[in-house]
């Protein structure tokens, strides 16, 4: 090891191309190390995607400035062939510009809270109103309310008993939970998203069209997790059969509060004391521009330049944080990667044989529409209904899709995602990286994130396995998703990890294996 490094710090000093084509993956998986802990930029990286470009929700102009960051990043390491795809129509954007929230009269306190995206402004505050409880769970209970709300903040949910954390907070993989993620059958489908809130169905559709003929003042919730000041929010509901996004819909104001404070006003009013709240909030539509837009950029290939090998993350987020473990940090990670690859090639010499491809998405939060856009407009023809009739000629020429979205825990192997055939080549990938805790293959599926986007159209999409640490506790779409809750350690590890992986997958003579499908390209 000490030979591998005295030759790497002479070629550092010569900066010459002394390698051929022929290079062999231990000398790049060596210089790739030291790229990605010895000079690592990704930190640098995550800190202008948060706190200097977040929150990122997608259509809000905060988004397009880190676009526009993103952009000139890219292009200052000299990358190829940057720019944006535009998709949609997304509808329109949002941005909170100012919100407080107190308990005024017998009880003052402030309340901790934030708006749920695309609620509607409070035009002119600000206002006050009495809290109400609206318990019914019927048509015949509702009537019981009518003429009752107005100008009232009314509450949905009834006590939320939070529980003391009698396990840590933060969790590394052990062996255990390796060993049942490497044991995991051939799954039975792709995965997906599973969406929670409110239902669909008839009484819940009846529910929210009652609310805005009644027109509250503001509709307050307390989410289904977090504590201790920890807020989960996410987008406001519209009547049925509208969207809150839609260009010109009406929004009543939503609210998402700290279980503690909402427990608290809840027990008041069960106790018959009245509760008045202030409120203040002043939100902005953006409606001139419908459209959203991935970015993408490219590193050429050479012998095999038509062929692509894909990597990325998504880079919108919910608007309560600043969007670092979701998915500020898959972005940078992935960034990253492409920086370490750019240098190890200008060290080297060479040239990846298939070129490289990132792409930074948006609209993930609302159901992976910037990917899903993107795979349907290159790789595949669909019907009316949505389904797949053939595959464009793109499809063939994609290698894989490489993904990172589950928060700053280092990685720890790959989901297969079902695909048998991987399994050996990603076993001799993962192993110069032992030493960094990567050992798990696991034929299991993980959903919710852009690689099933890729999946979905016959093209190998792979999510790395992480350890969890508090992204289910405490960040994921949470006011705590910001930059102080990312490791450094993790990170690095991470955009080394995969952009030994991208190099393999780039270098290689045949593209990586893809499971059966019925369809062909046409």
């Amino acid at each position: 090891m000490k030979k591998i490094f005295l030759f790497l710090s002479l070629l550092f000093v010569h900066a010459a191309p002394l390698f051929s084509q022929e290079i062999s993956a231990d000398s790049i998986n060596a210089l790739i190390r030291r790229e990605g802990f010895e000079r690592s930029r990704v930190m640098d990286l995550a800190w202008a995607i948060t706190d200097r470009n977040g929150p990122r929700l997608t259509g809000s102009e905060g988004l397009d400035e880190a676009t526009e960051w993103a952009l000139t990043q890219l292009k200052y390491w000299n990358l190829d062939n940057v720019h944006t795809e535009e998709w949609g129509p997304f509808g329109r954007g949002w941005e909170l510009k100012e919100f407080t929230l107190e308990a005024i009269g017998e009880y003052y306190f402030p309340v901790i809270g934030y708006p749920k995206a695309w609620s509607g402004p409070v035009e002119k505050g600000p206002v006050t109103g009495e809290v109400i409880y609206l318990n019914a769970g019927t048509e015949e209970e509702l009537q019981k309310y009518k003429g009752k709300l107005k100008g009232k903040f009314v509450l949905l949910d009834t006590i939320r008993a939070p529980r003391e954390w009698d396990e840590p907070v933060s969790k590394r993989l052990g062996p255990q939970d390796l060993l049942e993620l490497a044991n995991a059958p051939m799954p039975s489908n792709s995965g997906g998203r599973r969406w929670r809130g409110y239902g669909n169905d008839g009484f819940g559709q009846k529910l929210w069209d009652f609310i805005y003929d009644q027109q509250p003042m503001a509709v307050l919730d307390r989410g289904y997790k977090g504590d201790y000041g920890t807020v989960f929010v996410g987008g406001a509901r519209a009547r049925s059969e509208q969207n809150a996004r839609d260009k010109g819909v009406e929004v009543i104001p939503q609210v998402t509060l700290s279980i503690e404070h909402y427990n608290r006003i809840f027990r008041l009013l069960e106790k018959r004391r009245s509760v008045k709240l202030r409120m203040r909030l002043d939100a902005v539509y953006h409606e001139s521009d419908l459209m959203e837009r991935n970015i993408i950029g490219e590193i050429p290939g050479s012998d095999l330049r038509e062929e692509v090998v894909m990597f990325g993350a998504h880079f919108d987020s919910w608007h309560a944080g600043t969007g670092a473990t979701d998915n500020g940090c898959g972005s940078a990670v992935m960034m990253e990667a492409a920086r370490i690859l750019q240098e190890v090639f200008r060290i080297t010499g060479t040239r990846p044989r298939r070129t490289l491809r990132i792409a930074l998405w948006t609209g993930e939060e609302q159901g992976l529409l910037g990917s899903r856009a993107y795979c349907n407009e290159h790789f595949a023809v669909r019907d009316s209904s949505g389904e797949i009739i053939s595959f464009l000629p793109e499809q063939a020429q994609v290698s894989a899709y490489f993904n990172l979205d589950n928060g700053t825990g280092k990685i720890r192997g790959v989901y297969q995602q079902g695909n048998l055939q991987v399994g050996p080549i990603f076993r001799e990938w993962l192993s110069p990286w032992e030493d960094l805790g990567a050992t798990t293959l696991s034929l299991g599926n993980t959903g919710g994130t852009d690689h099933l986007s890729f999946d979905r159209v016959g093209i190998p999409g792979f999510q790395f396995i992480q350890d969890p640490v508090e992204y289910d506790t405490r960040t994921h779409h949470s006011n705590m998703d910001n930059w102080d809750h990312l490791s450094a350690e993790d990170l690095k590890q991470a955009a080394t990890i995969i952009a030994s992986f991208i190099w393999q997958a780039a270098m290689r003579d045949e593209m990586l294996p893809r499971k059966e499908s019925p369809l062909t390209p046409r």
